[in-house]
């Protein structure tokens, strides 16, 4: 099998992500998506990308060394 590297996740990737996250965050998440007008699965990917690199606001941006 396969598997296709993105520079992105997808909507059924946030799904299943959103699932397996405690309700907080989850809630938090869904809360800050709506109040940015954004899609979960960019929401998703900047707080992903934000912890690894505080520069980084996507996947594509992020250089988890940057500043060390």
């Amino acid at each position: 099998m396969q598997v296709e590297v993105l520079e992105r996740i997808s909507s059924k990737d946030a799904e299943v992500i959103l699932k397996f996250l405690p309700e907080r965050i989850r809630a938090a998440i869904i809360a800050r998506s709506k109040e940015i007008d954004y899609p979960i699965e960019a929401t998703l990917e900047m707080a992903i990308a934000s912890f690894l690199d505080t520069e980084a606001i996507s996947f594509a941006d992020c250089k988890p060394n940057r500043g060390y």
